[in-house]
Formats: structure tokens, sequence, C-alpha cells
């Protein structure tokens, strides 16, 4: 199976909270697994925030860095090409998405993922709509 995951669902193979285990078993289950380029700034920008908070110390953020960057070397990194943009224009005007979300959408489109899963509900609703099929990981 080619599970694709957006930030939100990537981020919980790493941050225990509510799906985290949903997310462990599919990736559990998957033959290949892909993320947009964007996930890795996204996940910096997310572990960084929770460095800030106080809610992850400084060398659990490099470990936690570490552990990311070495698992995404193992995973398909969907780059932003002209597909990608056409499809993710397509999404933008015609469901309410962010711009970063239907990124997210569009190069599952392009990788031609078996599932896409996240823990956006807007994000999932117009990747079902682009045919593909979501795993609510929320």
């Amino acid at each position: 199976m080619k599970l694709f995951l957006d930030t939100s669902a990537f981020a919980k193979r790493y941050i225990a909270e509510p799906g985290s285990a949903r997310v462990l078993e599919l990736c559990g289950g998957a033959d290949q697994l892909a993320v947009s380029v964007i996930c890795l700034p996204e996940m910096i920008s997310t572990l960084s925030r929770l460095v800030r908070e106080r809610k992850l110390s400084a060398p659990k953020y490099a470990a936690l860095k570490l552990t990311v960057l070495n698992d995404l070397a193992d995973s398909d990194i969907c780059e932003i090409t002209d597909a990608v943009m056409a499809n993710a224009v397509n999404l933008l005007e015609t469901r309410t998405l962010r711009a970063m979300d239907a990124i997210h959408v569009a190069c599952a489109m392009v990788y031609q993922a078996d599932l896409f899963a996240s823990a956006d509900r807007r994000q999932l609703a117009a990747a079902k709509r682009a045919k593909l099929r979501v795993a609510d990981v929320s």
C-alpha cells in the first residue's frame, strides 16, 4: 500500500497524541510511505513551537529531529511539480483549503497514493472529493 501522510498525520509518529496509534498502525501496513516536500519544514516548525512552549526539551527536540530526518530518508518525498501546482490551484479554486493543505492533497494525487492520512477534516474532505481513499487520524 502506498501511504501518504500530511504533516498532521506524520507528526503523530513522533508526538504521542490522539491518533498516534492509528498512524503507527497505518505505517506498519504500508509498503511505501510518502510525504510532501513541505513536510520537513512544517515538522521543524511544530517541534520548535513545542520547545518554545516548554512542552519539549532541547535534547528531546534534537533526538526527534534526527529521527525525523532518518525516517524521511527512507520515504518518498513528493516534490512540487507542474502537475502538483495545477492540482493545488484547482483544489484552492474549488474547495475551502489553505494553500499548504492543497499542496499536500495535490502531492498525494500525483503520487497516486492508495491512502491519504490526515487529522485535518477539510483536507480529508477535499482529498475524498479528489477520489483519494482517506484515513482520519484525528
